[in-house]
């Protein structure tokens, strides 16, 4: 069975919030070179700062869209795998549309391309599971239709087509992993492309009050980051994984009002909620059936949502993010 001790891996995005806990267990699992490239669109130096610290990690602040720059590092590198987590945050849709939807299609193409030409020898692609778009029936298996409700959902859908069709026609070492909604330390805490969870105990914290869209009613499977690293690298680790595509959740899904109810329960607050008008396109159900993460796998998520939440919400605080 593969393993990632010992191994020089590349990371697209590895400044991001999920890509920089990966660049995390990458090296504590023993990779030989961890390589992170990303434009620090969201991505931060402090997420990556204990990464930083490691004599085999290296940065390169570049555009992992770019034919030529990946193809240089790959080489230079002597990378042998890449883990694909270079995205754009779903708000993006609702300010450039055209590249919300682009970047995720470039990105694998460029990957898809240097596979092609044996540049490097495994791609783990990470899709989302907004590509399903609102649950069909529930939990959303492997085989539930794709019906992307924004162009960042729709671009993920393309991509993971791209990738999920060059593996049967090239013979391609590639799986495809589809997690459900992330949450952790080092989610995204400003501006419009903020995650809910820090952005709501912002608010609070600064003297506002908590903001829902709709009647909160719509769900979502929140799986804490650190388990999805887990998956990502079993992933990998795991050959049943290859050709495939492979939800990673938890099989439950939670309320937007249900969330916020934890977040001001941690933080004390009790007063009223601004409730606003529907997201354009919003999904309105997500939950992951995950028997074929277990079988292909081995995954089980090890965070229940109560802990989950309370580390997330500990880490923002004790770190003054919020």
């Amino acid at each position: 069975m593969p393993s990632v001790s010992g191994k020089n891996i590349l990371v697209t995005g590895g400044a991001g919030f999920i890509g920089s806990h990966l660049c995390d267990a990458l090296l504590a699992k023993g990779a030989a070179k961890v390589v992170c490239v990303d434009n620090f669109f969201l991505g931060k130096m402090e997420n990556i700062k204990e990464a930083m610290e490691h004599d085999n990690f290296v940065l390169y602040r570049d555009d992992c869209r770019q034919f030529g720059v990946m193809q240089s590092i790959i080489a230079k590198e002597e990378i042998e795998i890449v883990f694909n987590m270079a995205t754009i945050a779903l708000n993006y849709s609702f300010f450039n549309p055209i590249d919300a939807y682009m970047v995720n299609v470039e990105i694998a193409n460029t990957l898809m391309e240097l596979l092609k030409v044996k540049a490097y020898k495994t791609l783990i692609h990470t899709s989302s599971s907004e590509a399903y778009g609102t649950a069909q029936y529930s939990p959303m298996d492997e085989n539930h239709p794709t019906d992307p409700t924004t162009p960042y959902a729709a671009g993920k859908a393309a991509a993971d087509l791209m990738v999920h069709s060059f593996s049967k026609v090239e013979d391609l070492d590639i799986a495809i992993i589809r997690p459900f909604n992330n949450y952790g330390p080092r989610q995204n805490a400003e501006g419009p492309l903020a995650g809910i969870i820090p952005v709501t105990a912002k608010r609070i914290k600064n003297g506002g009050r908590p903001v829902i869209n709709g009647d909160g009613e719509q769900t979502r499977d929140f799986i804490y980051v650190k388990d999805t690293v887990r998956g990502l690298i079993l992933a990998y680790e795991n050959e049943k994984s290859r050709g495939k595509i492979i939800n990673l959740g938890t099989g439950k899904d939670i309320s937007m009002n249900a969330l916020l109810s934890c977040i001001c329960d941690y933080m004390g607050y009790k007063g009223e909620w601004d409730h606003l008008k529907d997201r354009p396109s919003d999904v309105r159900k997500l939950c992951a059936n995950i028997k074929r993460a277990r079988e292909c796998l081995g995954f089980e998520p090890e965070m229940d949502f109560e802990n989950g939440i309370k580390e997330t919400l500990d880490w923002y605080m004790n770190n003054s993010i919020i």
